[in-house]
């Protein structure tokens, strides 16, 4: 019996000394007494691995069994957090000082973790921009939204040629399609066109390489819902109106139940300055655009603007949370792109806004209003 136990604990040490693991090391300086954590990104969320208290050197040492298809982890301080993909069995080295690791740390071992890095680091750029331009007096509330929008799209269209689009079979390329401005995607496969292409190109190459993938299966579907989303809206733009027998016909009444549940009728505001804007809070413009109508609203309310703010959101839980803290009128369309008030309003494309006068008349909208804050001091 005994000779039986040996033989079966040798061949278990064996088994173990045999499983394929990968190797994620390294040094954050200036970081003694901090724990770093080793999370997994999760397709359900963020997983904590392993932790260490780091010390006089910084160093840490985690591993990890080899999985079937990348997959996607993180090493974090507090706030500080370093991506990281694997692939196969590889030893991933990162060198960092605390606390700037996030922004100044050195990878090497993996071409994707390199790319994952040279991708944060952009991202990092767009967002310091994008502040700098949301904090410039000097412009207009037209000019800072079209001046945001414009770097987010020459972003999406580099980010697109030279890492998604050259190499959809790697795992940086995935890691990009996920890529925030604050916390909303940049790229938007639910309703974007050009994006729905990003998505379907890099599910096509994982459902080549690792067919059977969770993350290929659920990049697949939201391919699929994107193109979905794209031709009811194509079928509802074709039954647009003429824009001329909008304002012919007068406001046309919006009745909608409000984030608190009270029924808000777009009528019922006659007697005040009226911006009605179309919005979808997971779409890439979102921050930007919720940023300049706060500060419409906090320049002009007390005399007399008000915001009615139409949501075509699906998920409603995730409205109610965006527009928690806002202080205009927000109201959801649980039919979200389908709704019926979309060709009623002739509108082809969200977000859009229109501009009411005092009477409950419509006196412009976004193709026709070049400087909306000027438009609203006239009218108050």
């Amino acid at each position: 019996m005994k000779k039986y136990v040996i033989a079966a604990l040798v061949a278990l040490a064996m088994a173990s000394c045999g499983e394929k693991k990968f190797h994620v090391e390294g040094n954050i300086t200036n970081a003694k007494d901090s724990v770093l954590y080793f999370e997994n990104i999760a397709l359900t969320g963020i997983d904590v691995l392993d932790s260490v208290k780091l010390g006089d050197d910084g160093a840490f040492s985690f591993s990890g069994a080899q999985t079937e298809a990348p997959e996607f982890y993180r090493l974090r301080i507090s706030d500080q957090i370093i991506s990281l993909s694997i692939d196969s069995t590889e030893t991933v080295t990162v060198k960092a000082e605390y606390p700037q690791m996030a922004s100044k740390y050195e990878v090497s071992g993996s071409e994707n973790c390199q790319k994952i890095q040279e991708l944060a680091l952009l991202q990092m750029d767009l967002q310091q921009r994008a502040i700098n331009v949301s904090r410039n007096d000097t412009l207009s509330i037209d000019q800072v939204n079209d001046s945001i929008l414009a770097m987010v799209n020459a972003y999406k269209q580099d980010v697109k040629t030279r890492y998604i689009f050259a190499h959809p079979d790697k795992a940086y390329a995935y890691f990009a399609l996920f890529q925030t401005l604050g916390n909303m995607l940049l790229f938007n496969p639910r309703t974007n066109r050009d994006d729905i292409k990003a998505f379907a190109a890099v599910a096509t190459s994982w459902d080549h390489q690792w067919p059977t993938a969770e993350r290929g299966a659920n990049l697949h579907n939201i391919a699929i819902e994107g193109m979905k989303n794209i031709r009811i809206a194509d079928a509802e733009n074709s039954q647009t109106i003429d824009p001329s027998k909008v304002q012919e016909a007068g406001l046309i009444d919006i009745a909608l139940r409000d984030n608190k549940g009270q029924m808000r009728h777009l009528t019922d505001l006659k007697g005040k300055v009226v911006l009605l804007d179309f919005h979808i809070f997971s779409m890439d413009e979102s921050p930007a655009r919720i940023l300049l109508l706060r500060e419409l609203y906090n320049k002009y309310n007390a005399q007399g603007l008000e915001i009615y703010q139409v949501s075509l959101d699906g998920d409603e839980h995730f409205w109610k949370q965006q527009t928690a803290a806002l202080p205009w009128i927000s109201v959801r369309d649980e039919n979200g792109i389908n709704s019926s008030i979309l060709p009623l309003y002739n509108i082809q494309n969200v977000p859009e806004f229109f501009l009411i006068d005092r009477g409950n008349n419509i006196v412009g909208r976004t193709q026709t209003i070049k400087d909306v804050e000027k438009e609203i001091q006239k009218l108050l």
